[in-house]
């Protein structure tokens, strides 16, 4: 997994700091070699002492940081590093890491770090799900840091939530999966990936849309970015920041998508389809808002098809190029996948159930089923969409090299 890897292991103030002990080892017996980072809010749980035995390393502390012997440790560590993992993660430690802050061994060491970077958060649910947290938690995501999502279970406080740190195991096969020392497989490909819900205007002040967050697009989009391809993100309005270093076109209705993916895609060596666009728009818009009155108990909407953007890229699409499409499903789900696949021509079609609670829309997991037009499929676990989204990139990588 990790052979002859310098991974260095920030260890933040947490009840759950204890179980870092056990991943330094687990990352040392995947092959690693292993440094550790305590933070003072970390060395109440656990000792400097424990790390320097498992790991024969001087761990790097907050009463060691900075002396006047005329090294600079925090920044020797940061070029050591092939790997930075943050585990466990407080809600503190998430905002001085996504707010840039340099105050002290754990953030400063961070800073200086160019290495691909992991942040595992554990914290009482209430400040998980809290709007600071979560501003900070996709702050780090667009700025290129994988964050895995808590698990949902019993906390320090006696009740259960999410929030609680994932098993050291659990860990280690993410960031495998990650892939973050892999090739750079897309380089010199242009990408587009599409992402969020479409919105088809009933008036001014009202549309139609769906439950998409966009976040399995963008972290396709990031994913295709690390992976070394140029890419263009066509989005729809989102909650999230956009990866860095690329290129974003903001769209609202599946009109605007498909002018936007036509118009590029002759240019482009894929296109990712992880948009979810309406299959029906009103056949007018009202120029202005549509009042409630005495006289109409009732609104009637006449809708109509939307543009299918599959099946007009299919009518231009190239022998060399790939097209991958997503089927967001409720019931049958091989079954309508398979159909998609091949109306649309596609080369991959990824299926999820978009009817469970836990993975899909909004969530921060997914499960998918890759659909190949042998009739071949593939179902991944449950896993983080930035795992998703690697193991999706590593097929198109495959699929553009076939071609």
């Amino acid at each position: 997994m990790f052979e002859e890897k310098h991974i260095t292991l920030t260890v933040g103030g947490s009840v759950a700091s204890y179980k870092a002990a056990t991943l330094a080892r687990d990352l040392q017996r995947a092959g690693a070699d292993v440094r550790v980072v305590l933070t003072a809010a970390a060395a109440k749980f656990i000792t400097a002492a424990t790390f320097a035995a498992l790991t024969k390393h001087p761990v790097l502390t907050e009463t060691g940081w900075w002396q006047a012997d005329g090294n600079i440790d925090h920044i020797e560590l940061a070029d050591w590093t092939d790997l930075a993992i943050v585990a466990p993660a407080s809600a503190n430690l998430m905002a001085q890491l996504a707010n840039g802050l340099a105050d002290d061994a754990a953030s400063a060491t961070w800073l200086a770090t160019a290495a691909p970077k992991v942040v595992v958060p554990a914290m009482n649910s209430h400040m998980w799900q809290a709007p600071a947290t979560q501003r900070n938690y996709h702050q780090l995501q667009a700025d290129g840091v994988h964050v895995l999502t808590p698990a949902t279970g019993a906390l320090a406080e006696g009740y259960s939530g999410q929030g609680r740190f994932l098993e050291p195991a659990d860990i280690v096969t993410q960031v495998d999966g990650l892939a973050l020392f892999g090739e750079q497989t897309l380089a010199g490909k242009s990408v587009i990936v599409t992402a969020g819900g479409t919105r088809e205007r009933l008036d001014p002040v009202r549309f139609l849309t769906n439950d998409s967050s966009g976040k399995m697009g963008y972290a396709v989009a990031n994913a295709a970015r690390q992976a070394g391809a140029t890419v263009t993100l066509i989005t729809a309005p989102t909650n999230l920041t956009a990866p860095a270093g690329v290129t974003v076109v903001p769209i609202q209705s599946t009109t605007d998508l498909s002018n936007a993916v036509l118009e590029r895609f002759p240019k482009a060596d894929a296109l990712v389809m992880a948009a979810a666009v309406a299959d029906f728009q009103p056949e007018t818009t009202a120029d202005q808002k549509i009042k409630k009155t005495p006289a109409n108990d009732e609104l009637i909407l006449k809708l109509k098809k939307t543009p299918d953007i599959l099946k007009q890229v299919a009518g231009i699409k190239r022998p060399d190029q790939v097209t991958i499409g997503f089927a967001a499903e409720t019931q049958n789900l091989l079954a309508n996948g398979q159909k998609k696949l091949a109306s649309k021509s596609l080369d991959l079609l990824a299926a999820n159930d978009v009817s469970r609670k836990d993975i899909g829309f909004n969530g921060d997991d997914n499960q998918v089923t890759f659909i190949s037009p042998d009739g071949s499929t593939d179902q991944t676990p449950k896993a983080s969409k930035a795992i998703i989204a690697t193991a999706l990139v590593d097929r198109l990588a495959q699929l553009l090299v076939k071609k």
